[in-house]
């Protein structure tokens, strides 16, 4: 049985990884930690666990004693000392935040304001889209786990871009989230009057998840791809649709054929029959991604629909795909949720 710990789980990230790690059948959580709400139990913080879970939050210290893979759901700059601490005793890391996604360290401190403390440890960090590195994720020991927004783009372009069928490098992106990719921190745009019968763009041009994007497409592409991102808020509670905008050289019945084949084999990526459209509601609670293509054959334009799950697929249950290919387990382990019909 794996011993999970999961720091910060007072938070949404951590607590939406505690909740699906309950239902895992090889893993045991054993310790939750969370500043804001030490020595409460977490059904006095979210009422759904009462009588499920009577864990009580305590140091992040002592939940990396306790548990063998620790999950680190914490703001950009925080998350480096608990992965040096779990290296140093052969532990396993997941690090829901943005600590150890990028690659390169100018782009981390252009963006994330911050520096990398420990340039070894962040040799050995693996980014955690199964999808494209599931081979490294299974020798991994400190994961960075894709942002939400690069999870449905990446997921939404790699057959494209692996199989160099854009005639452009350069892409738009218009990407809707549900609020919770805000975090639980409450701010102006997030209050309810302020959400409500509301949809906006916000951060464009110049959202953090840009760098991570432009990082992952341009391996795929294998040369540099630049992005015009623009991430917008929607009133619901969960979910992201990315639309995608990018010229191409083929037709849409053989791009179309090689999205398929790409995909054929991969649990959580269904791309839909040609006419049907991507729509978050019917994945929402699941680890899947749905992928719907259109083109505007007036100018040869595809569109790529992607939608997720931005607190499971954009999240945690992406956290724990990543867990199962680190301990050799069947990659679906305690995540073969269908999405609601309704």
């Amino acid at each position: 049985m794996i011993k999970a710990g999961i720091i910060g789980a007072s938070g949404y990230a951590g607590n939406e990884t505690l909740r699906l790690l309950l239902s895992h059948p090889n893993c045991e959580v054993v310790a939750v930690g969370g500043r804001s709400a030490l020595g409460q139990k977490v059904s006095d913080l979210y009422p759904s666990y009462y009588e499920h879970c009577d864990l009580t939050f305590v140091s992040d210290e002592e939940v990396i004693e306790k548990a063998d893979i620790i999950f680190a759901g914490l703001p950009s700059g925080l998350s480096e000392k608990y992965a040096k601490m779990c290296d140093e005793q052969g532990k396993k890391f997941v690090d829901l935040g943005a600590d150890f996604r990028l690659h390169n360290e100018e782009d981390y401190k252009e963006w994330y304001k911050g520096e990398y403390k420990d340039k070894d440890l962040h040799q050995k960090q693996v980014y955690g889209l199964p999808e494209l590195h599931r081979d490294a994720i299974k020798q991994a020991s400190i994961i960075g786990n894709p942002g939400c927004y690069p999870t449905s783009v990446c997921l939404g372009l790699y057959p494209l871009l692996s199989h160099h069928l854009n005639a452009s490098d350069h892409i738009i992106i218009n990407s809707a989230s549900g609020t919770t990719g805000a975090g639980k921190k409450l701010t102006e745009d997030t209050h309810f009057t302020k959400t409500n019968e509301s949809f906006h763009p916000y951060k464009a041009g110049n959202h953090r998840h840009t760098p991570e994007i432009e990082q992952e497409l341009s391996l795929m592409a294998d040369k540099k791809v630049t992005v015009t991102f623009v991430p917008h808020l929607l009133p619901v509670n969960r979910g992201i649709v990315s639309t995608i905008y990018v010229k191409v050289d083929k037709d849409l019945d053989e791009i179309y054929k090689i999205y398929k084949e790409t995909y054929q084999n991969e649990r959580f990526v269904h791309v839909l029959p040609l006419g049907k459209n991507a729509d978050l509601k019917f994945v929402t609670y699941t680890n899947d991604c749905h992928i719907s293509l259109h083109m505007d054959e007036r100018d040869h334009t595809l569109i790529i629909a992607s939608t997720i799950d931005n607190m499971i697929k954009g999240t945690a249950g992406q956290a724990i795909q990543n867990m199962n290919l680190m301990y050799g387990l069947p990659e679906e382990t305690g995540l073969q949720m269908v999405g609601p019909s309704f």
